[in-house]
């Protein structure tokens, strides 16, 4: 049996939570491997909807949970959804979920930070959820971040609390935001350590134990390989390396147990925030297709921005993210509409693209190229078959695999758990 790992392969909310909870109920393990709180899950279960944004899916299936050394932890915000999904009967104790000891931690300052930085840019603004996760990533490549297992140090934290606020306090200071007090950081730091150690390990043994006891492990991924802060479009991106790659580094397990990579698309495309978006729909269709997608953000709440399939950007996730396989999901916000388009490339100064260029200004410059397809007047809501689907929906999935270059091994018809038609078991490999 091989392991799994699920990534976004378009800019996230492509509908992987409702995937990861179906896979979860398979899987032994599910691990969370990068981003912080800015990503979300939704889940339901029954007649109970879970939004989680630390918290590996895997929980609500009675499974172990791992939050690996790759994800940048706010204490608070985590304790917070602990007792939120508590509320709504999901125990999440130390029995239940496990902590990378070597996990970054979110402060305040990070997010207040964030925020100050996202108000001085202006019109430029990139389109974060100013909570703190890219400050927390550069504290941690720059080596002074503070992190879980720092927490049962108190002589090391207030240390550490001095270098971190240097730093940072000259910052806020600079962009005319408050700055913070030592003591009263510490002091809170403090307080929360009781809470957050019992559930902290070194998590690369138990996965070791569990890879070599041939246990299945599944990988969740946050966000989406065109939000990568190497391959996507930057600097309109997040703040980790989202690819399939980093569940390796960022849960401290081998690359090869990585095990089959999945990569989740939504039937059309999204996306949250600013940056390029060259399939993006401004009229009425895109309307429609946000209204029938209920496209707002878990996290953000804001409403998302909508537009054709984008075939070449797929493409070029599939190739840079290791992506094996795509599900496809949301396949049935498409009914009814008289043609589809599919973005099959961009043209950009008279040349033809396939990919999209690394330049920002290119991004935004590049023009789509379509594919114009029929669509369907019958229904595909809740197909289980492909039996089940009319003849064009079938057509449209067939192109969008020869496209991409990937095969469609699962697509998701309704936000229903069980409205899936598997084509390839992932944990087969």
């Amino acid at each position: 049996m091989a392991n799994v790992a699920v990534i976004g392969a378009q800019w996230g909310d492509e509908g992987k939570g409702k995937v990861v909870d179906w896979l979860a109920s398979r899987a032994d393990i599910v691990v969370r491997f990068q981003g912080g709180h800015n990503a979300g899950h939704t889940l339901v279960v029954g007649n109970q909807t879970y939004k989680l944004s630390l918290l590996p899916s895997g929980l609500v299936r009675g499974k172990l949970g791992i939050i690996g050394n790759g994800v940048v932890i706010d204490p608070e915000a985590l304790l917070s959804e602990i007792a939120r999904v508590g509320a709504q009967g999901l125990a999440v104790t130390p029995a239940t979920l496990r902590i990378a000891d070597a996990a970054p931690l979110i402060l305040p300052l990070h997010a207040a930070l964030d925020r100050a930085r996202e108000a001085a840019r202006g019109e430029r603004r990139i389109g974060t959820t100013g909570r703190g996760i890219g400050p927390a990533y550069e504290d941690k490549v720059a080596r002074r971040a503070i992190r879980v297992a720092d927490l049962a140090e108190p002589a090391t934290l207030s240390d550490k609390l001095d270098e971190l606020l240097l730093h940072h306090n000259t910052l806020l200071a600079g962009l005319g935001a408050a700055t913070f007090d030592r003591r009263e950081l510490l002091q809170r730091l403090l307080a929360l350590a009781p809470q957050v150690l019992p559930f902290a390990e070194p998590v690369w043994e138990r996965l070791d134990e569990a890879r070599r006891a041939g246990r299945r492990i599944l990988f969740e991924g946050a966000q989406a390989v065109m939000l990568d802060v190497d391959h996507g479009t930057y600097p309109f991106v997040t703040s980790s390396n989202t690819v399939a790659a980093t569940a390796a580094s960022g849960s401290g397990i081998g690359p090869a147990a990585v095990g089959f990579v999945l990569g989740i698309a939504k039937a059309y495309c999204t996306r949250v925030g600013a940056g390029p978006f060259p399939t993006e729909l401004t009229d009425a269709t895109g309307t429609l297709l946000g209204d029938r997608g209920l496209e707002f953000g878990t996290v953000t709440g804001r409403r998302r921005r909508c537009g054709w399939f984008d075939a070449a950007l797929v493409r070029q996730a599939v190739k840079v993210g290791g992506i094996q396989g795509l599900a496809l999901t949301k396949l049935d916000v498409l009914d009814g509409l008289p043609e589809l388009k599919i973005g099959v490339g961009y043209r950009l100064d008279g040349a033809l693209l396939r990919r999209l260029p690394a330049s920002p200004q290119a991004q935004a410059a590049a023009e789509p190229v379509y594919e114009t397809l029929p669509g369907w007047p019958d229904s595909t809501r809740g197909a289980r078959s492909w039996a089940d689907l009319p003849a064009p929906a079938v057509k449209y999935v067939r192109r969008i695999e020869e496209l991409v270059e990937a095969p469609v091994t699962l697509l998701s018809t309704s936000p229903e758990r069980d409205d899936t038609i598997l084509m390839r078991d992932p944990f087969e490999g």
